[in-house]
């Protein structure tokens, strides 16, 4: 192999400056994309997970099951969107990805098609605050409003939406959710799926209506949050 070929395909292996770093956030990028498949928060391809490794984003590519994904498949992106890494084109939703990254101190991102979530986001226009985990997303869990996958208005209605919180749902599409890590915006995801899940089993039992939290309550229980697993 020449000097120049080998160059070449190092630029394709690792983001410049990333190196074992970039393989290790992919390695876990693409556990966490198949946990999502295992745990039922997606069917097939659908879905999508990123990570940022200093400005590159590694971020699943477009169609490929995610149980066929080996090192080699590294895709990754500059903050503008240029791809940067791999030769498997990026996630469709990659916009509402970026998004997130610009305007946040995101370092993943996840986003899925959850069953009950979705199914929330065709019947309202915020989640319920049934349950006081709302207060680690942040508060009430908006809905943004529909556009097509993949397009620059989704981007902006999830932006809207996740304004001061840190995981939303897409109505009549899933949920987007992110974290200083790959495991917080996962448990985020579930734990946005198990509120929805809670809520539409509490409101189907005939001739009664849940009690919801308020807005007090909510607040005291983020204070409680901001303290949560600190050494005292």
């Amino acid at each position: 192999m020449t000097e120049q070929r080998r160059e070449r395909r190092e630029r394709r292996t690792a983001p410049r400056g990333a190196g074992q770093e970039a393989a290790r956030a992919w390695e876990e990028l693409v556990g966490t994309a198949r946990r999502t498949v295992s745990d039922g928060l997606v069917v097939g391809t659908s879905g999508n997970v990123s990570v940022r490794v200093g400005d590159t984003v590694l971020v699943t590519p477009s169609g490929v099951p995610y149980d066929r994904l080996t090192p080699d498949d590294m895709t990754g992106v500059d903050l503008d969107g240029r791809q940067v890494l791999g030769t498997l084109v990026p996630t469709s939703e990659l916009p509402m990805h970026l998004a997130v990254y610009r305007a946040t101190d995101a370092r993943a991102v996840v986003h899925t098609h959850a069953v009950h979530a979705t199914a929330v986001s065709t019947l309202v226009s915020e989640l319920p605050s049934i349950h006081y985990m709302s207060a680690a997303l942040g508060g009430p869990v908006r809905v943004a409003p529909y556009a097509t996958y993949g397009t620059e208005e989704l981007a902006r209605n999830m932006l809207h939406a996740l304004a001061g919180r840190s995981g939303c749902l897409l109505r009549n599409h899933g949920t987007l959710t992110y974290g200083s890590t790959l495991d917080q915006a996962y448990d985020r995801t579930a734990q946005l799926e198990w509120m929805c899940r809670l809520w539409l089993t509490a409101s189907s039992v005939p001739g009664r209506t849940p009690t919801l939290l308020t807005p007090d309550q909510l607040t005291e229980v983020a204070d409680r949050l901001r303290g949560y697993g600190r050494r005292p």
